[in-house]
């Protein structure tokens, strides 16, 4: 799949709360090729900034030839981010890295923190595909974001770190508490989250797939700033690596060491 660096014009943006930001991009291009699960380079145009900040896609609009990214800001690349308003320019790369498989099996969808937004448009594909067995357990600190859109296309489990919404504790409490099963995981957010679910999947015998998060520099594979430790001998590098940008950032998850 061709990726694309281009100037885009913003179309919206909106802060969900606050620190998190959703951002609607003309990007025809991206928009058609997209793959849920993958994601863009954002570049910054404080050029003391000079390395492009990866965004997970939140959603594909391509009968209107816009993308999406929902994103938290964390330092001064996203801070820049957040103060474009519609009209102003933007400069991407994408789409990049590769995606979840859809598959027609009963699903869990699991999002933690700021890998929530990549779950919406594999919600959206699962349920075009036909997939009405779709469950998803999304995992908060404290604010909800994104929730409401997700309950059109399944069954939304909540677990908060507070216990101010759903489940008090992790994805797991929740899936636990509330007694779900499904065949298969998609899933993203931190390390130790998917590091939990990974043995979990294992212990119930589930197909899994876990979308890394990892700091990035070049976003096409030649740098190897962000690899992982994998099962196999990795081509590029000839060591027990994979490169998240290129190899992943979904990975079937008896493919990596967390």
């Amino acid at each position: 799949m061709a990726q694309t660096k281009l100037t885009a014009i913003v179309v919206e943006q909106n802060q969900l709360s606050d620190d998190i930001f959703s951002m609607w991009i003309e990007a025809e291009t991206m928009a058609e090729q997209c793959v849920p699960g993958q994601f863009i380079a954002v570049y910054p145009k404080d050029r003391t900034k000079l390395l492009p900040r990866p965004i997970s896609i939140c959603e594909a609009d391509k009968e209107n030839g816009r993308i999406r990214i929902v994103y938290r800001v964390v330092g001064g690349g996203t801070e820049e981010f957040s103060g474009y308003k519609a009209g102003d320019t933007v400069e991407i790369m994408g789409p990049l890295g590769n995606g979840f498989p859809l598959k027609d099996k009963r699903a869990f969808l699991i999002g933690g923190g700021i890998g929530i937004p990549p779950m919406l448009e594999l919600a959206k594909n699962l349920s075009a595909a036909g997939g009405e067995q779709v469950t998803m357990v999304l995992g908060y600190r404290d604010t909800l974001f994104l929730n409401e859109e997700l309950e059109q296309y399944g069954r939304v489990y909540i677990a908060t770190e507070d216990g101010s919404a759903g489940t008090k504790g992790n994805v797991l409490d929740a899936i636990r508490e509330n007694g779900l099963e499904a065949d298969l995981i998609y899933a993203c957010g931190p390390t130790p989250m998917l590091r939990a679910l990974k043995a979990y999947a294992a212990e119930k015998n589930m197909e899994c797939y876990l979308s890394l998060e990892e700091k990035m520099a070049c976003g096409i594979g030649a740098c190897l700033a962000c690899v992982c430790k994998s099962k196999e001998v990795d081509g590029h590098s000839h060591v027990h690596n994979k490169r998240i940008c290129k190899d992943g950032p979904v990975f079937a998850a008896e493919e990596v060491e967390l």
